[in-house]
């Protein structure tokens, strides 16, 4: 079966800046903690540390999402998104997703993920449907919140979202569950 393509291929070109994890890598797996418990795969639902730097100096706020664009959906699956970031906080803690939000930065608000939870829901691709990439993407904005509210979905989001991003950082660790 062919990949689908990185959707953040087929937006505006913006600059790049460095996303860091003590938990995850780039084209590494991810270990049990971030594999999803609440979806039966034997995870925790534990969102990854995340930490980046060199987002453009009129960065006014942040967003951070994990989307997997090969889940058989025909839509990919969001994971995880998290809007208004402060700009002075360039770095959230292993954990930050839990569902109750007690970890994210003062401001800062969780969407419900495609599973309609707030929070980070773990990866948990069916079994034998092959690699998965998990795209952990921190976006540096032109506004400092977004005209939203914790309601929307995570496409609303993004059509908001993208068109206010000056430069994003991507971390993609994958998964495959056999």
């Amino acid at each position: 079966m062919p990949q689908p393509p990185n959707p953040y291929d087929f937006l505006p070109s913006v600059a790049a800046f460095e996303v860091q994890s003590n938990d995850v890598s780039d084209g590494e797996m991810l270990s049990l903690p971030q594999v999803s418990g609440i979806f039966g795969a034997g995870g925790e639902d534990i969102s990854p540390h995340l930490a980046w730097n060199g987002a453009p100096e009129d960065t006014e706020s942040y967003a951070v999402t994990c989307f997997d664009p090969d889940a058989p959906t025909g839509s990919g699956f969001w994971h995880w998104v998290v809007y208004n970031i402060p700009t002075q906080v360039s770095e959230l803690p292993t954990g930050a997703g839990s569902q109750n939000g007690e970890m994210l930065p003062t401001g800062a608000q969780h969407l419900k993920n495609d599973a309609g939870l707030y929070g980070y829901l773990g990866s948990a691709p069916p079994s034998g449907h092959g690699l998965h990439r998990y795209m952990f993407a921190v976006h540096a904005l032109n506004v400092d919140s977004l005209p939203i509210n914790e309601e929307v979905s995570a496409a609303i989001c993004g059509f908001n979202m993208f068109g206010s991003t000056l430069a994003r950082g991507v971390i993609t660790p994958v998964y495959e569950q056999n």
